[in-house]
């Protein structure tokens, strides 16, 4: 994924946490909040929670490969973060993808294709 395209600042993800809008599904979480940008920034988050550091590494690939395959049918200007949670830790990417969709589904950035 591209460097301009990650949120990396502690304090985006601080205002993400005061202003952002919350949408959860099982294992995982997803907090939006519109930025003044032309594209989207991507966040995630992995606790330690989630296991030892092969299953939390092994979730953020899966979480950042889902979302480079839908940032071309996603809105514009928003700052997204997700954050994984235990029961998404041994899934396939399948699950992880379809949870993944249906959150942004839900928070309204899927742009509407004429053609679908």
């Amino acid at each position: 994924m591209q460097s301009r395209l990650r949120l990396r600042d502690t304090r985006d993800f601080e205002r993400l946490r005061r202003e952002g809008r919350v949408y959860h599904q099982r294992g995982l979480t997803l907090s939006v909040a519109p930025n003044e940008l032309p594209h989207n920034r991507y966040g995630f988050i992995t606790g330690k929670g989630l296991g030892k550091a092969v299953q939390r590494n092994r979730v953020r690939r899966l979480l950042r490969e889902t979302v480079r395959e839908l940032h071309p049918r996603l809105r514009s200007g928003h700052d997204i973060v997700l954050i994984a949670r235990r029961p998404l830790v041994g899934q396939p990417f399948v699950v992880v993808k379809r949870i993944v969709s249906e959150l942004l589904y839900q928070a309204g950035l899927v742009e509407s294709d004429v053609l679908e």
